[in-house]
């Protein structure tokens, strides 16, 4: 998307972070306390707090808390960056959890695409706990759906 000449994006749709907690309130990610922090010209970033709703019986964070994390911030940013009308879907996600995250830190995600094809896109997602080490390395997969016919 242009937007006048002062940065080349490729949002195709607004990115709003009072959207986005409206939208997730009720889902899963609304209930893990994800959110919107800031969209630069490529990539997204938010954050989720790392409480009882997101450690394991030994007090750190859950791998799954990795994967919702990341699942949910690629799939907004594959959505931002399709056509209106069009969605996407995540057909793989994969993680790789490199350092544990204590109960009572925050992490932090940021999403960038690897591909942004017609029919397909692959978002990288680099999550980092409060100190800025990277605890996990994700990739997901998305299907691009084009707009139902008579929906």
């Amino acid at each position: 998307m242009w937007d006048g000449g002062k940065s080349l994006t490729i949002w195709k749709r607004p990115v709003d972070p009072v959207s986005f907690a409206a939208l997730n309130r009720d889902t899963l990610a609304g209930l893990l306390g994800i959110e919107l922090l800031e969209a630069g010209p490529d990539f997204l970033r938010a954050a989720m707090p790392v409480d009882a709703r997101h450690v394991q019986p030994f007090g750190v964070l859950h791998g799954g808390g990795n994967v919702v994390l990341a699942e949910t911030i690629g799939s907004v940013a594959g959505s931002l960056a399709s056509p209106p009308g069009w969605s996407v879907v995540g057909i793989e996600v994969n993680a790789n959890h490199l350092a544990s995250v204590p109960h009572g830190d925050r992490v932090e995600a940021i999403c960038r695409p690897l591909q942004l094809g017609r029919s397909v896109q692959v978002w990288q997602i680099e999550i980092r706990r409060g100190d800025g080490r990277l605890t996990c390395v994700s990739r997901l997969t998305t299907a691009v759906r084009p707009p139902r016919q008579g929906a």
